[in-house]
Order: structure tokens, then C-alpha cells, then sequence
């Protein structure tokens, strides 16, 4: 089935899912809308959230997708619940496949989940990981100038380097062996996450065991892609140029199709 994937985000934090998706199935088409105009949703109320959700989600329905993937974890707590009973197609979230992969990678079970406010808010990660595990003890800290600090491209900069280890204070006095990059935003900052926490500490994103659960359930639902030269669209609410940008120094890909898109104010 070639129709495509649909990925949407609060911003550019879902293009890290998009690329192991891409990595992983090859001749899928992905879809993506990014919300930047309205970035980041961690501090909005969950009716603000749920209702962007639902705007970027009828877009790409709109658009014939056979799937949607929320590569948001914020957008995830508030809204697969409503977008699975009432969209026409799979739609799938990043929380349940993050904590999946702490549970396999854990030795200790103290793990820790750097996410927006309003994901730590929700409680959504320990309820997943505590359902995998119960021996395992979750460390939520919020980290809410680092959506921003990748949204503004300066996530190679020495002031990334600083903000991120700043961020991170509040867990020198924590014993952990894993860490949970709870916000699809967090992988572009991957590096500098690890040297601030040090080494034997694992630090993962949900993004890969994603791209897994979506070759999962095309593959049992006989929807793959097949002999498919994908044609990748992606869409902004905000700065085009930015976008790019961040985009196309991410995926790698050359140039990219990419427009400005103009989602409905209300749902």
C-alpha cells in the first residue's frame, strides 16, 4: 500500500523519528507536518494541545495517509487516546516505545525521563514504564529551554553546551543508569545530554523502537510500500527557511520538498 506515512510534531522534534523510520523502511513516503508556528507545546494547557493535534492529524487525513505516527510525547499524553477511536487509520505513539526501550536497556531500573513540562505533568511516562516494570523507579526532570534551543538552530553552538549541563543540574545528586529523551526534540542534542550525565549511562530516544512498531504493524497488516521511490513532503506552520534548515542538516537527504501550511484556528 503506497500511500504514506503521516508524522506529525510540535515543531522539528519528529524529524527524529522520521529519519529512523526512513532508515528502517526505505521505500515508505513520509508526510510531515511540524507545528513551529505554535512550538512548544510543553507549556500549553491540554486543550490547546489537543486541539493542534487534531488540526495537523485531519490535515494529513486530508491527505490520504494510511497512518499516523504523534512523534510528540506531549502531544502523545493528551491525545492518542481520541485520535485512535476516532481516526480512520493506525495511529500510534512514542511514549509506550521509549519506556519499552529503557525496560531493555536497564540494569538498575532507576531511570530517568528529561521531557517538556506538560509530559511530566501528565505522568504519562512512569505509567508506562511502571506497566513493563514495576520494580522500576522513574525520575522525571523538566528541561523547558531545550524544545527552543533546537527550534532556533543553535543546538551546535558552545551556548547548547552550556544550557543543556545547566539543565541538567538538578540530577547530580540522582544514581541512574538510563535516560529517557522523553521529547523527539531531545535526540538533536543527544551528544551534549551524554556529556553532561557521563559515561555508563545509557541515553535513548523513543524514535527508533517507533520506526519498529511501524514496520510491525504494516508488515502484519500486509500495507507496506513496495517498489515505491518516495516522494517526501514536509510541512511548516512557521519559518519555511528555519525548517529547512534544521531539517535538511538532520535528515541529510539533500534538498527537501517542503511548505508552509496553514492549519485551521479552530478544530
Amino acid at each position: 500500500m503506497n500511500a504514506p506515512i503521516g508524522v506529525i510534531d510540535s515543531g522539528v522534534g519528529g524529524l527524529t523519528v522520521a529519519k529512523q523510520i526512513m532508515k528502517l523502511l526505505p521505500e515508505e513516503t513520509i508526510y510531515y507536518i511540524g507545528d513551529t508556528a505554535r512550538c512548544p507545546y510543553g507549556p500549553r494547557s491540554k486543550k490547546e494541545v489537543r486541539e493542534f493535534t487534531w488540526q495537523m492529524a485531519e490535515a494529513l487525513r486530508d491527505m490520504g495517509v494510511k497512518m499516523l505516527v504523534i512523534a510528540c510525547n506531549t502531544a502523545t499524553a493528551v491525545s492518542l487516546d481520541s485520535l485512535q477511536k476516532h481516526m480512520p487509520f493506525p495511529v500510534l505513539g512514542v511514549i509506550n516505545a521509549g519506556a519499552r526501550a529503557a525496560i531493555k536497556k536497564t540494569k538498575t531500573h532507576e531511570i530517568v525521563v528529561l521531557a517538556t513540562e506538560g509530559t511530566v505533568k501528565s505522568g504519562a511516562y512512569e505509567e508506562a514504564v511502571l506497566s513493563l516494570s514495576t520494580s522500576s523507579h522513574v525520575i522525571p526532570l523538566a528541561c523547558p529551554t531545550f524544545v527552543p534551543l533546537v527550534e532556533s538552530g543553535e543546538y551546535r553552538s558552545d551556548f547548547a553546551t552550556q544550557l543543556i549541563a545547566e539543565g541538567l543540574e538538578p540530577l547530580k545528586e540522582e544514581r541512574f543508569d538510563t535516560v529517557i529523551l522523553g521529547c523527539t526534540h531531545y535526540p538533536i542534542l543527544q551528544k551534549h545530554i551524554e556529556a553532561a550525565v557521563g559515561p555508563g549511562v545509557t541515553v535513548l530516544s523513543s524514535a527508533e523502537e517507533t520506526a519498529y512498531d511501524v514496520d510491525h504493524y504494516l508488515t502484519y497488516n500486509h500495507q507496506l510500500a513496495v517498489n515505491q521511490n518516495p516522494q517526501h513532503k514536509f510541512f511548516a506552520t512557521g519559518s519555511v527557511p528555519i525548517f529547512r534548515s534544521i531539517a535538511e542538516d538532520w535528515l541529510e537527504l539533500g534538498e527537501l520538498h517542503i511548505e508552509k501550511i496553514q492549519l485551521p484556528s479552530k478544530k
